[in-house]
């Protein structure tokens, strides 16, 4: 019943309303071409832009095949602030998109990274995979804005991120209709029931859907949508959904919105980060290498002892570690990935994320990495 009454919702509902090498100087640092994937400046953005020799922020979003690089580097030099591109390669990616020698990086995927560790900004380019939008001001005005004092955040859209959504259904439905002009495919918004799944899931009032379950609706006729969403195995979703302003944003500079640019803050998968120092028995767990659901190798976390510093920094058994000293181990072997967590003789940073949550990362095909902040809980 549950199941019929949202089919008659999406169908009859009609009205319309308007996923290289360690180091900081990367140069596989890379992303491929994609239609519409760079516009320049975007107008409008800072009310000081062309004061005092600030210009604006300019938009990119570079895509890649596997086999292609960004074409630039990254850099943090002496004397200098910021995140510096350099050597851009003749004829490559950033090149043709239009980044410069000089520019300073603001943004990664919607996240401000001028304040950012450089090599957590590197991992941050590395997690997004084969493609990620990058925010970059000239060097000239990044260095008279800094002269000036200015908050350089403040010059950039408050929230142009979508959201992503983990919708569980409850008793009746997932708590949302949806509604799109006739015989239109892939423009679906959304109406969201008061206290329903949808709402308490994080699923602003009247977005629009954009993806479901890692998939791009676009192509989707109501129909179609209405036996995704009712498939009989169907108990939980995952909607990218983007309200009207964040969609415009993207729509008018010819830039796709994707689940790699979103706000997670709603989801219940998190990546964690432990903080040890060893005590006199050690850290108290063991590190195994082990196969993916994937089927990567993965290292794992098992035998936490109680009492020792693993467990009392929130380590669980079953956890996979991602990242030591924040510094991704993804294509290390189990003896690099050790010596990484003794670098340091008495204390290490991991981050770990659980099964549940690595399972549901794999299941959208994005890096879980790309979503940390350092601002998270442990």
């Amino acid at each position: 019943d549950a199941c019929k009454e949202i089919r008659d919702l999406l169908l009859h509902d009609k009205k319309f309303e308007f996923n290289p090498k360690d180091g900081i100087d990367n140069p596989a640092l890379s992303l491929t071409e994609d239609t519409g994937s760079l516009q320049g400046p975007a107008h409008g953005l800072c009310p000081h832009a062309d004061d005092e020799g600030v210009g604006e922020p300019r938009f990119y979003l570079l895509n890649k095949g596997s086999a292609e690089t960004f074409g630039f580097c990254l850099h943090e030099e002496l004397g200098c602030q910021g995140h510096i591109i350099r050597q851009v390669e003749l004829g490559g990616l950033a090149q043709r998109r239009g980044l410069q020698d000089g520019d300073r990086l603001l943004q990664v995927n919607g996240h401000f990274v001028d304040h950012m560790d450089h090599r957590r900004v590197v991992q941050k380019i590395k997690a997004s995979g084969n493609q990620v939008l990058l925010v970059v001001l000239d060097g000239d005005s990044y260095k008279a804005a800094k002269a000036l004092g200015r908050d350089l955040s403040q010059m950039l859209p408050a929230d142009i991120r979508p959201r992503l959504c983990h919708i569980m259904r409850d008793k009746s439905d997932f708590g949302f209709s949806v509604s799109g002009p006739e015989g239109t495919k892939g423009t679906f918004q959304l109406s969201v029931r008061q206290d329903g799944p949808a709402e308490r899931a994080g699923v602003p009032p009247g977005s629009w859907l954009l993806e479901l379950n890692g998939a791009s609706v676009r192509s989707y006729s109501h129909a179609q949508l209405a036996r995704k969403v009712c498939a009989p195995d169907t108990g939980g979703g995952t909607l990218l959904v983007a309200s009207s302003a964040v969609e415009e944003f993207y729509r008018l500079r010819g830039l796709r919105v994707t689940a790699a640019l979103a706000d997670i803050s709603w989801l219940p998968f998190k990546v964690r980060e432990l903080h040890m120092v060893k005590g006199p028995a050690g850290y108290g767990f063991l590190l195994k290498e082990d196969d993916c659901s994937s089927g990567a190798t993965g290292q794992f976390l098992w035998d936490v002892d109680v009492g020792l510093p693993a467990e009392q920094a929130g380590m669980k058994e079953g956890d996979r570690l991602l990242a030591v000293n924040g510094e991704s181990i993804e294509g290390l072997d189990h003896h690099q990935t050790v010596l990484r967590i003794r670098a340091h003789d008495d204390q290490v940073k991991l981050l770990v994320i659980d099964p549940a949550s690595d399972e549901f990362y794999q299941s959208i095909g994005l890096s879980p990495l790309l979503f940390f902040e350092d601002s998270d809980p442990a």
